[in-house]
This record gives C-alpha cells, sequence and structure tokens, in this order.
C-alpha cells in the first residue's frame, strides 16, 4: 500500500528530513556504520544538508568537493550498493514526487561517479 502522506522535497527541512533518517539508517548497518564511525556528526551533517539542497533546489548552499573526503575511506563497490539501498528506500518511505525521483537518480549518478573515480568501474 502506497503511503499517500508522502509529500515531494520541497525546502531545506524536507531535505533535513531525509539526511538524518538516512544515516540513522547507516549508522545501524553492519557493513555501512563501521565506515561512518568516526564521522563527527553535528559538524558533518549540516554540510551534507547544504550538498542536497543544493543538489536537489539549486539553492547554491554547499562548496566544496565531497569526492575528495570520500577518496581515503577503505570501501568498496558493495559499500556503494548498501548506500544507494538505504537511500533509495529512505526517499521512498518518506517523499513521493519529482524531486524525490531526482534525488534517486542524482544518487546514482554520484555513486556511479564515485566508483568510477576511486577505480571500481571503468567506461
Amino acid at each position: 500500500m502506497v503511503n499517500t502522506d508522502r509529500h515531494d522535497i520541497s525546502n531545506h527541512d524536507d531535505v533535513k528530513v531525509l539526511i538524518d533518517q538516512f544515516y540513522a539508517k547507516v549508522n545501524m548497518d553492519s557493513l555501512l556504520a563501521p565506515v561512518f564511525a568516526h564521522v563527527d556528526w553535528p559538524h558533518h551533517l549540516p554540510i551534507i544538508y547544504n550538498f542536497w539542497s543544493s543538489v536537489l533546489l539549486g539553492d547554491r548552499s554547499y562548496s566544496g568537493n565531497p569526492l575528495a573526503k570520500h577518496l581515503n575511506l577503505k570501501i568498496g563497490k558493495e559499500h556503494f550498493t548498501r548506500w544507494l539501498e538505504l537511500f533509495t528506500s529512505t526517499v521512498d518511505e518518506h517523499f513521493s514526487g519529482f524531486n524525490a525521483n531526482e534525488a534517486k537518480n542524482r544518487a546514482q549518478t554520484i555513486a556511479d561517479l564515485f566508483q568510477h573515480k576511486m577505480g571500481f568501474i571503468s567506461d
């Protein structure tokens, strides 16, 4: 049954809900939690909110290089697969609409780009 209370991602507060719910799952996941155990969440979450607000809402609140932050992590293709599974399910649980679909599409694109740059997939 489809949750009809879901709405589209339309503002920074919606992005905050998405990211908070998503990283709550990540931090409970047996594969991903160890990768993120070192993260200073109170410092890092606002950066992630701004990143996704820029991506989805075009608010230009983020500046930085997200790839550089991930290059030294001890991760593999399986981490990206799980990250995408959790991200997609979190979007689907809470949101529906154009930006919700765009969030899932952008997450896939970002994961593909990161994996390519990290040498997990080739052209």
